[in-house]
């Protein structure tokens, strides 16, 4: 804590009126300046500060943004702002209602941020008109938060995740305070309902602060808002519910709004900064205790400052005024008039001086240097990053004598690994996951930290719960806030790793796709953010192992989604055992600015490169198995291809079969790590060119492809390639339910038989010669789902099956 913020005192000065005249005035002054600019982007491409009548010409011809929150969103921060220059705070600020862009940018402008960043947008008329011409306009920046935006690490395009991102941010920073405003239509979205949990996971001692400030404006598009109709009684008792502090400022008069906010926001910093105090000053080895954190319910009128009618229709404190209030002023001359009289009563003449710049006692009011919110360096959490110390992933070696003897959990061997990451980064690493570390087989992390845990404790939690004060597991059983605090987490400069059930990670969809866009636009064209830690996505508990849980748990859909993304910034990579996914696994760790997704199974599975082989074979993402091919020196009749740990099983033994039975045909075995490395090297840039793609897989003889997930998406990545027509994917068909595994891949025709079956009818001379091999693997199908059925497993043949040596 800086030596100015431990100088906060308790008393309000000016009888209760914590801001003098004096301060009065250049406070609202400030907010009519960001209101100005507010409105200019919404409407203007010339005639910036109305020196002259306002004119259809000076109105966008597309009026596109919205208005509603951007006041009472300008009118937090510049009391923010207050507070950072009074003590010295640390604080970065994130925008929840969607679209409320203007608000942090007109203040990224008038703190000079904004011209620093884009040159062109200058501190003086012509850049004046530049800022507001680009605003929702084509070539220009999008109403939202982007990463365009200095100072936002929230874009906010999708609602529901920033109270999670906040939390996220906080943690590990022990002086920062990341004010949160939650719009009233946000926090009717699922994930944001949960996220008030995270104060259950914020640790006054180590982590900073979050300060939520639920701006209750009243309505959504065309709606009102459901916690801005219920009783203020009802809501305190909801948020005192969550284990929050409320404070509430409420009404529409500025002066009397201002003084409100002055105070309770001064408390606020007053609490955060007590409790802290109290935390980290008790004696060591004292374990703290979750406090009551303290947040805000501002209620200020829909679109406050606009026009209060139109037309005889209610306009501020309405629906009406959260996108653009007044539509058509192009033309409508009566509106034209309208917009003019609202730009004006903010008194821009008063604001900016001849050039068109802030004027001097306005600009004192900001603060300065890194201290601006959208200058703070958690904001490009890039500029903060250090790289992690990591072990030696080699020395978690599985011993790998022979290929395919010896079963051994995968992810169990990567926990360890990861143990003894997290105990080299004790500041700045976290594992997150949704009540499944352990069932992940992940749990050798609690032998470096616990699960964190600010609630109640039990005494029989000490019996194996594994709960800790200072734990950096994180884990809620809400994939939305994990993923949310897992972003929060890298976007300021730290590392993290993620695991969950397959099946499920779709939960995620749409954050993984927001995320990634984000990385996208940050990485290809913003120079000036630097690169974050990537997002380490690690599915388990597979399709091809959920014979316990049923047809609801098996689905790898997710590959797909991660397909549609920029292969800029998104990796898939299926390590066939526990070798390749500690390889790919220091991979991930050391990157920066991915998604990078790794499926990997919990089970027991055989294990067949060394770590030599592995690091090879990673680092190649695809290559030919010698020990499972026997066409060297000569074409193949067939290449057998596969991707995942269990189609990569059943695709040694469908070679094992046909080696045994048709001894004479030649198979070629590749597996692929890196799925990416499918794609044409022009449209991946860590795609195979056609020479590599040809000299693995042929021009002219049938792949058959044994693929973890949907046969459909080998097709997509490979559609453009010499040899695709000869692709014979498998892959999960959507059959299965209560299963044995190998009954599972039978059903969906990923097993060991049917791929025998498919070299056997794509090799013409096998046709043939192999007639009678052909109907014993029939047989061999028939056999074995009659076993499983009466059994209730695989038979032991099946499950103890080796490669032969």
């Amino acid at each position: 804590m800086s030596n100015v913020s431990k100088e906060l005192v308790k008393d309000k000065s000016q009888g209760g009126k914590p801001l003098s005249a004096e301060e009065l005035r250049k406070l609202d002054a400030y907010w009519r300046a960001c209101n100005y600019l507010c409105v200019g982007m919404l409407y203007l491409r010339a005639n910036p500060l109305l020196r002259e009548p306002l004119k259809a010409e000076h109105i966008k011809n597309r009026l596109l943004g919205h208005w509603g929150s951007d006041p009472g969103q300008t009118f937090v921060w510049v009391h923010l702002n207050r507070l950072i220059k009074k003590y010295d705070l640390d604080l970065i600020y994130l925008s929840g209602p969607g679209h409320g862009a203007p608000a942090t940018l007109s203040n990224s402008y008038l703190e000079g941020v904004y011209s620093e960043v884009y040159p062109d947008k200058s501190e003086d008329v012509a850049g004046m008109l530049k800022f507001f011409k680009q605003f929702s306009f084509p070539g220009g920046i999008g109403s939202h938060c982007t990463p365009e935006t200095p100072g936002s690490i929230h874009e906010g395009g999708e609602l529901g995740y920033s109270l999670s991102h906040g939390f996220g941010a906080a943690f590990d920073n022990p002086d920062l305070i990341v004010t949160v405003v939650v719009g009233d239509g946000e926090a009717e979205t699922g994930p944001l309902a949960t996220s008030w949990h995270s104060n259950k996971f914020l640790n006054p001692v180590r982590d900073g602060a979050v300060l939520p400030i639920l701006h209750l404006n009243g309505y959504k598009i065309a709606n009102p808002t459901v916690l801005a109709r219920i009783s203020p009684e009802e809501l305190e008792w909801m948020f005192k519910g969550f284990g929050w502090e409320p404070h509430v400022v409420e009404g529409d008069d500025p002066a009397t709004m201002h003084q409100l906010m002055a105070g309770v926001m001064e408390d606020c910093v007053k609490e955060i900064r007590a409790i802290q105090k109290k935390a980290r000053s008790a004696p060591k080895g004292t374990a703290p205790e979750r406090p009551r954190w303290p947040m805000i319910i501002l209620r200020s009128p829909k679109g406050w400052t606009c026009p209060k009618e139109i037309d005889g229709h209610k306009l501020e404190g309405s629906w009406r005024a959260h996108q653009m209030p007044v539509l058509d002023p192009v033309t409508n001359p009566k509106h034209l008039k309208m917009v003019e009289k609202w730009m004006k009563s903010y008194k821009p003449e008063e604001l900016f001086d001849e050039s068109g710049k802030l004027i001097a006692e306005l600009r004192e009011m900001a603060p300065v240097g890194r201290r601006r919110i959208t200058a703070n360096p958690h904001a490009n959490g890039g500029l903060l990053r250090k790289p992690m110390e990591l072990p030696d992933f080699r020395d978690y070696a599985v011993k790998v004598e022979k290929p395919g003897q010896i079963e051994v959990s995968p992810t169990d061997v990567l926990a360890h690994f990861l143990r003894d990451a997290m105990k080299r980064n004790m500041t700045s690493f976290r594992v997150f996951g949704p009540d499944e570390t352990a069932s992940n087989k992940l749990q050798a992390i609690y032998e470096a930290s616990g699960k964190t845990w600010m609630a109640k404790l039990l005494p029989e939690d000490a019996d194996g719960g594994d709960l800790a004060r200072d734990g950096r597991v994180m884990e809620i059983l809400s994939e939305h806030t994990l993923e949310g605090w897992f972003e929060g987490y890298v976007l300021t400069g730290r590392h993290g790793f993620f695991s969950t059930y397959e099946s499920f990670v779709h939960i995620i969809d749409s954050m993984f796709n927001q995320h990634a866009k984000w990385l996208e636009k940050s990485k290809l064209e913003l120079r000036w953010r630097a690169p974050i830690s990537s997002i380490n996505l690690l599915i388990t508990s597979l399709v091809w192992r959920q014979d316990h849980n049923g047809f609801t748990h098996q689905d790898p859909g997710f590959l797909d989604v991660v397909t549609n993304k920029s292969p800029e910034v998104t990796r898939i990579y299926l390590p066939p055992d526990a070798n390749c996914l500690l390889s790919v696994g220091d991979h991930c760790l050391r990157s920066s600015n991915y998604v990078n997704v790794i499926v990997a199974d919990k089970a027991p599975h055989l294990q067949y490169l060394n770590m030599d082989d592995a690091v090879k074979h990673c680092t190649k993402g695809i290559g030919i198995w010698d020990f499972a091919s026997n066409d060297a020196g000569d074409e193949p009749d067939a290449v057998i291809a596969c991707a995942g740990d269990i189609p990569t099983e059943e695709a040694l033994a469908a070679v094992a079969i046909l080696r045994e039975r048709c001894p004479d045909v030649k198979v070629r075995f590749v597996n692929v790590v890196d799925l990416f490395r499918l794609m044409p090297e022009t449209e991946h840039p860590h795609g195979l060119s056609e020479k590599e793609f040809d000299s693995l897989f042929t021009k002219n003889k049938p792949v058959i492809f044994n693929f973890h997930a949907y046969a459909s998406l080998v097709h997509k990545l490979t559609y453009k390639r010499t040899n695709h027509e000869n692709f014979h994917v498998r892959g999960y068909k959507e059959k299965g339910n209560i299963n044995t595994p190998l009954e599972l891949a039978i059903l969906n025709q990923i097993d060991r038989f049917d791929l025998a079956i498919d070299v056997i009818d794509r090799v013409p001379r096998l046709q043939l010669t192999a007639a009678h091999t052909k109907e014993w693997l029939k047989g061999q199908i028939i056999e074995a789902v009659n076993y499983a059925h009466e059994n209730g497993i695989d038979s032991k043949e099946i499950r103890e099956w080796k490669w032969p040596l």
